[in-house]
């Protein structure tokens, strides 16, 4: 399938909306169409986006309305359009709803917007991003572990797998497609992220979904996929934490281990080439979270100025 800006009909009535890039900020939506009702899997990162996919839906959702939205995550693109999905009963983990509240669209329009180092560091990575205007719709219906969904007689299971990418990340699963929505628990062509962690979390999410029956991969970022993608990601987080792990046991500062890491990865056949490499260094710092309690992780805007840096931008 062309890895094209838009909306992908994957068969059994499941259709997959499409950003190319997948880098920041650019994510990917899911649609899986019911008896007279469907289900949306995300919104995106800004209103005017959220509103041409929804225009490029219609041809589905005018006979088939969206009745139900799942928000796979908290994170900004993911959800921020929400408030366009008038009528709609939202879901979500609990621990998404939680978290849904920790960056709201204004702290990042104020980011965009800044003076100095901190503005351009932070247009660099979303200026392409309307922050302006936006009230998050929150969820009407949490959920913990494990909830089954049915989409006007058609069963969708929502399967919560973090704290991984997020604190609540849930992965979306239509069995009778053999499909599977992923959210961020898969980037692909892009580096993972992990914000939460620990990273064996995001190993295990990733174990669970190759024992799946799964033909057809929707990822959070990139093209869509098959269980390749997925043991693609799994095998890069396996290698970050075996190394971040033996690096944290000899005593190596963790920005340092980080970019030694990132030099390991950009010789590996595996991961090379992969874009957002700089993540490395977020990574790194969950990982020494996760295994010393009193690690200090850096506040964001260092986070983003260490990724930055890897990847060759530094603000003038």
């Amino acid at each position: 399938m062309p890895y094209d800006k838009g909306l992908f009909e994957l068969g059994d009535a499941c259709y997959a909306y499409l950003q190319p890039d997948g880098s920041w900020g650019w994510s990917n939506a899911g649609l899986v169409m019911g008896d007279g009702v469907s289900l949306l899997v995300d919104t995106l990162f800004d209103l005017k986006l959220t509103a041409e996919m929804l225009t490029a839906m219609q041809p589905v959702t005018r006979v088939s309305p969206i009745g139900t939205l799942v928000n796979t995550h908290a994170n900004g693109d993911h959800c921020y359009g929400n408030e366009l999905v008038e009528g709609a009963e939202i879901i979500a983990s609990a621990a998404t709803a939680h978290e849904m509240n920790e960056v709201p669209p204004a702290m990042l329009a104020a980011l965009n917007k800044a003076d100095g180092e901190v503005g351009e560091l932070f247009r660099h990575f979303f200026g392409a991003f309307e922050f302006d205007g936006i009230n998050v719709s929150m969820p009407t219906r949490t959920f913990e572990g494990r909830l089954e969904v049915d989409v006007a007689g058609r069963m969708v299971e929502l399967i919560e797998v973090g704290p991984a990418h997020t604190r609540g990340d849930t992965i979306v699963y239509v069995p009778d497609a053999r499909t599977v929505y992923t959210g961020d628990i898969l980037f692909i062509g892009g580096t993972p992220i992990v914000w939460a962690g620990p990273l064996g979390n995001w190993v295990a999410a990733c174990d669970l979904m190759l024992g799946m029956d799964v033909d057809t991969v929707v990822p959070g970022h990139g093209p869509i996929t098959d269980k390749a993608g997925i043991v693609a990601v799994r095998d890069y987080l396996a290698f970050v934490d075996a190394e971040a792990t033996a690096r944290h046991a000899a005593g190596v500062d963790a920005w340092e281990a980080a970019r030694q890491i990132a030099a390991e990865i950009g010789a590996k056949e595996d991961f090379r080439g992969w874009s957002e490499f700089g993540r490395i260094s977020v990574n790194v710092d969950t990982a020494y979270r996760s295994l010393d309690p009193a690690y200090v992780t850096p506040n964001i805007v260092e986070q983003f100025r260490r990724m930055a840096e890897l990847e060759g931008f530094l603000p003038a």
